[in-house]
């Protein structure tokens, strides 16, 4: 007898494949880099649809960096400092995020697989229509989660806080939500199939009680409209 499928799944996830020699590297639109120890300067912050490969990426004081159709593949992103990082329509397959602050990150459409991010502050993360598979987030604090029409699999948050995660027409299958503290979700009924606490249930419950068309109010007005 087959055992019964344990839920939710985990990410697989494995730290990026990195050399420990590495070049310098310089970024530029369309540039192709492999095993680079990159350092974006604001004079080399335009990487728009380029591929990055088995490479290191810092970034300190950059207002924007371009990472708009680009492809990554076995890379750590660490300790940034950006006021806006662009990386829509983009492919991230076993990226590492780690430590940082980043104001505005606009990934919609992107496609990332196999991503980590890991004590990261991020003021506004923007993920519409994008495809999330084998994603774990930990130790991040971030501002709003905008994902409407996002496709999730195999993501778990851990020690993570949101202010206001905009769910609308998201999609999930094994997206665990038990480490994550949010404060509102725009709509609970995108969340059907996620894994939460019984805390998170009970400090949602007039939210969900709302997604069930239950009309909410407290007892003592009940009473005085008598």
């Amino acid at each position: 007898m087959a055992r019964p499928r344990s839920r939710p799944l985990p990410p697989r996830v494995s730290d990026p494949d990195i050399p420990r020699h590495l070049e310098p590297g310089v970024l530029s639109r369309r540039a192709e880099l492999v095993e680079a120890s990159i350092v974006v300067v604001p004079d080399a912050s335009d990487g728009a649809h380029g591929r990055l490969s088995e490479s290191v990426v810092r970034a300190e004081a950059v207002d924007r960096l371009d990472l708009t159709g680009a492809v990554l593949a076995d890379v750590l992103v660490q300790d940034v400092s950006l006021a806006e990082l662009h990386a829509g329509d983009g492919s991230w397959r076993s990226v590492s995020v780690v430590g940082g602050r980043l104001g505005t990150v606009d990934a919609k459409r992107a496609r990332w697989d196999g991503v980590t991010l890991t004590g990261v502050r991020i003021d506004y993360l923007s993920i519409p229509a994008g495809t999330l598979r084998d994603v774990t987030i930990v130790g991040c604090r971030i501002g709003a989660i905008d994902a409407p029409g996002a496709l999730l699999e195999r993501v778990r948050f851990a020690d993570t806080t949101v202010d206001e995660f905009d769910t609308r027409g998201m999609t999930g299958t094994d997206v665990d939500l038990r480490g994550l503290e949010a404060l509102a979700f725009t709509d609970v009924r995108a969340l059907a199939g996620a894994t939460v606490s019984r805390r998170q249930v009970e400090a949602h419950a007039a939210a969900l009680a709302g997604a069930l068309g239950w009309d909410v109010r407290d007892e003592h007005a009940a009473r005085s409209s008598r």
